[in-house]
């Protein structure tokens, strides 16, 4: 990591410069909430007067830009054409076979730019990189939009409702090219990438000094100390177990309305379903995969039209089990990075604090569970 000090005035020469010749997107305001607050929201930006610095959090997360609501995985051709058999570029596989179709799977991705993530927004992505890069079978998908994309991450002081500092993700060492530290009139800037180094060395910066050092600690402690909303998750992928029976999901369960929104603006919720559907010509097909959530009454219907998770609680538990235990056991941390997005968005009103809250009173005041899910085998 290499640390420089920015003016901002520098800075926003530089960023005018790479959104004019590069596709980016950065925040901007797109309406007002019932309340009167901004919505923000990530937009194509052509200059750095479209992109709203002093944002709070947008409504829904980056996390699309790098897995699409629907995407197209390969297309199918029946019985084509010579001429139809287009050369292949190297991110661009064509498979043919002797009895008449040719199969097309695109890996190509346009290089973006991505101005103003939060901390947990990119400790989200990191965390789908764990699950989509670092598995067993990595994503050329997903590799090809995020190794495509350069991040420009900006610290911000915290929202009433979001309890990133509980779950840790309040700061970021890695995942970005650039990371912006407002220490006033300057930026303190964490350069991650050698392509930030290069794009810094046309503008005009410094090495930090020990008073720009104690601005930074400074910021830092105003940023932790500025959350008001902490949530308790000492040991809760254990409390998940002890309570799964727990009545707690059946109260929540009973408000929810299956309709898949906390997954959506979910920043690390990477669930999804294959979809191949014929044209209407019937010489072609395409498979597409569309984002999912487990809260959809669907989700878990197998052959014979049997449902493992037929009551809302079952799913809703579900949910949570897989943002703060399943993948704590399988990748030593929990999944949520405590942006709230999913609290704010649900029209139940049903907010991850309150859950886990309910959860583990109901553990330490022992309560006997008065109704419980169908039966385990």
């Amino acid at each position: 990591m290499i640390y420089k000090v920015i003016s901002k005035k520098e800075f926003r020469a530089f960023v005018d410069a790479l959104v004019s010749n590069n596709r980016s997107y950065g925040p901007q305001q797109v309406e007002t909430d019932r309340n009167g607050n901004p919505v923000y929201q990530f937009k194509p930006v052509q200059s750095v007067d479209d992109i709203a610095f002093d944002y709070t959090a947008t409504a829904s997360s980056a996390k699309h830009f790098f897995l699409p609501f629907r995407e197209e995985l390969s297309r199918f051709s029946f019985e084509p054409a010579e001429s139809d058999r287009l050369p292949h570029t190297d991110l661009e596989l064509v498979h043919g076979m002797e009895n008449g179709w040719i199969q097309k799977i695109n890996y190509d991705a346009e290089p973006v730019v991505l101005i103003g993530l939060r901390p947990c927004d990119i400790s989200a992505l990191n965390i789908l990189d764990d699950v989509l890069l670092n598995g067993h079978f990595p994503s050329p998908y997903y590799l090809a939009k995020r190794k495509n994309t350069f991040v420009i991450g900006m610290d911000h002081l915290p929202l009433p409702d979001c309890f990133c500092k509980s779950m840790n993700h309040h700061t970021v060492t890695t995942g970005f090219n650039l990371f912006c530290s407002d220490i006033g009139d300057h930026y303190y800037l964490s350069i991650n990438s050698s392509k930030a180094f290069n794009f810094l060395k046309e503008f005009e910066s410094r090495d930090p000094n020990d008073d720009d050092n104690c601005l930074l600690v400074e910021r830092r402690k105003m940023i932790q100390n500025g959350f008001t909303t902490e949530i308790d998750v000492t040991a809760l992928p254990t409390i998940l177990d002890i309570e799964f029976d727990s009545p707690v999901w059946e109260k929540w369960g009973n408000k929810c309305l299956n309709c898949g929104t906390c997954a959506m603006v979910c920043p690390s919720c990477y669930c999804y379903s294959l979809t191949e559907s014929f044209d209407t010509s019937l010489k072609g097909a395409k498979r597409e995969k569309q984002l999912y959530s487990c809260n959809l009454v669907d989700f878990a219907v197998v052959a014979g039209g049997h449902n493992f998770r037929p009551k809302n609680g079952d799913r809703l538990k579900y949910r949570y089990y897989h943002q703060h235990r399943g993948f704590a056991e399988n990748g030593n941390q929990q999944i949520c990075v405590g942006c709230n997005r999913c609290g704010r968005a649900c029209l139940s009103g049903i907010n991850p604090k309150d859950v886990i809250n309910d959860l583990r009173m109901e553990k330490e005041s022992c309560l006997t569970c008065v109704s419980s899910s169908p039966g385990r085998r």
